[in-house]
């Protein structure tokens, strides 16, 4: 392998993370800068782009200090970011307004609309996916319908990780995988002007960004971002892929029988097949390259509920959720120590279900402590992944799980996540594999790695869990009392969802539907 070093650069919903590999795999620095949320009105959830692009300048900076290299060190750059969401540039490229994050719902009267006029059915044939609130086409419908001016100037659809490398590059572009957030055909693989049309904005069509390959290199480092970030100028840049992709390329997991869980904002769950297999459980988008697909089982439901609890009721200096979770560990011993009843939905944001579900905690008593509140809050987002889970079993082939993000690495979760599936479960030695999945794009398109399924040997396990059969018949339990607990709230959060605003409430004169990738039914 070449010498030198490569870097992912993972631009997720409020924070960016730069994380510098040598070539096998070894993280030698990392650096992470947060960009504020805004939540301008209910289920509104936006980011000003300069300022996510200004995060990501800090984070390379931060990340070649702490490495102790400058840039010209870095053989090439590859870029990942959140999915879905919107980050709209005029025909300058400049900001149109501020991004529309993943975590934002106001499109949901527009997929309401969608379901009762029966185009719900045909997007999943077509597109390989049921419209969901925070996809990029609902956004654009929402975008037409209610800024009508802000969706005449659209110059190009950007998605956070093309947004961050038009930053770098000065170059627009989109990769194979995140082309396919509703644009494409589902068995071309190619964008859909009838697809689009179906949903009524074919007017987007022309604002597609072109498709590269997630491995190709689709431009350099400008001077003025390097002036920015500390790289050198014409550094190569691949063009990456979604971090939901990333994520299972970081883990090795390329193949058609391995699944990645991704426990992060979102609850992520994939599999890759040779076969396009649209199902309403889950998004049917495109794999790393033509004839592949990824199917993917997600809600915004994760870990996004230990944040949450962090900000309630952690200290702002105490390190961030992950020491908050090792500082609770005492307390969480003694909460698992003896049975629970208390459920948890961690729907803060959004849901696997038709309906505007929220969250709650039911169950609790007055001689309930912090503990144990998080004891159901793990459980409840463990539960939220094993729906997704068990709907892509039924369908796919599983012979491998591995797991990253959201405290995953931690062995009272990542055992509690093996209990509550039923499965083995691995972690890798990479901790940062999503960063990892687009740094291996950057070293193939650089000349690194011939390609990228010849690096899986360097995605290392360094543990395997396997349930516990005492405990396994625990959260057995606790998931049919989760489940029964659903059915009986799904009549009640629509009554429950007051915050719709007017506006927004207009689209439809039916109750707005939460985000989700197709309803559990």
């Amino acid at each position: 392998m070449s010498r030198g070093f490569l870097l992912g650069l993972d631009g997720g919903s409020s924070a960016t993370k730069a994380v510098i590999f040598d070539t096998w795999g070894r993280v030698a620095g990392v650096a992470r800068d947060s960009s504020r949320l805004e939540h301008p009105r209910a289920h509104w959830v936006e980011r000003d782009m300069n300022a996510a692009w200004a995060s990501a300048a800090r984070a390379i900076r931060g990340a070649l200090d702490a490495a102790g290299l400058d840039g010209g060190d870095i053989l090439a750059v590859g870029v990942t970011g959140h999915g879905d969401g919107l980050y709209p540039v005029d025909r300058h490229g400049e900001p149109l307004g501020a991004a529309i994050t993943s975590l934002d719902s106001r499109a949901a009267g527009i997929v309401e609309r969608w379901c009762r006029e029966g185009v719900r059915e045909q997007a999943l044939e077509r597109i390989g996916q049921v419209p969901f609130a925070f996809s990029p086409v609902a956004l654009l419908a929402w975008l037409q319908a209610c800024q009508p001016e802000r969706f005449s100037a659209l110059g190009h659809v950007l998605t956070c990780k093309d947004w961050l490398r038009l930053k770098l590059t000065g170059a627009v572009a989109t990769d194979f995988t995140e082309a396919s957030t509703g644009y494409t055909d589902v068995r071309t693989q190619r964008y859909s002007r009838e697809g689009l049309a179906m949903l009524g904005i074919e007017a987007a069509f022309a604002a597609l960004p072109e498709v590269r390959m997630p491995d190709q290199i689709a431009g350099q480092v400008t001077q003025e971002a390097a002036r920015e970030t500390g790289l050198t100028a014409g550094t190569p840049v691949a063009t990456g892929l979604h971090d939901v992709t990333a994520s299972a390329v970081g883990l090795g997991n390329v193949g058609a029988d391995s699944l990645t869980i991704a426990a992060g904002t979102f609850s992520i769950n994939e599999v890759f097949s040779n076969a396009p297999h649209p199902d309403p459980r889950w998004a049917t988008r495109n794999g790393l390259r033509p004839g592949q697909w990824l199917n993917m089982a997600i809600s915004p439901a994760s870990s996004s509920n230990l944040e949450w609890f962090h900000r309630q009721w952690g200290r702002a200096d105490d390190g961030g959720t992950g020491a908050f979770l090792a500082e609770m560990e005492a307390a969480l011993a003694e909460a698992f120590a003896s049975p629970s009843r208390l459920v948890y939905h961690p729907f803060l944001y959004g849901s696997p279900y038709d309906e505007p579900a929220s969250a709650g905690l039911f169950g609790l008593q007055g001689w309930h402590g912090r503990g144990h509140v998080l004891r159901a809050i793990l459980e409840g987002v463990v539960f939220n992944h094993r729906v997704h889970v068990d709907a892509l079993a039924s369908a796919f082939a599983i012979e491998r799980v591995r797991i990253t993000g959201g405290g995953s690495h931690s062995p009272r979760l990542a055992q509690l996540f093996a209990d509550a599936l039923g499965l083995p479960l691995e972690t890798s030695r990479i901790r940062e594999a999503a960063a990892w999945g687009a740094a291996i794009c950057a070293g193939v398109a650089a000349g690194v790695f011939p390609t990228i399924e010849a690096t899986t040997g360097l995605c290392e396990v360094d543990h395997r869990y396997v349930p516990d059969p005492g405990r396994q018949a625990a959260c057995q339990q606790g998931f049919a009392r989760y489940q029964r607990l659903v059915e009986c709230l799904r009549p009640l959060w629509s009554e429950l969802d007051a915050d719709e605003p007017a506006a927004d409430a207009a689209l439809s004169s039916a109750p707005a539907v939460a985000a989700s990738t197709g309803a559990a039914r």
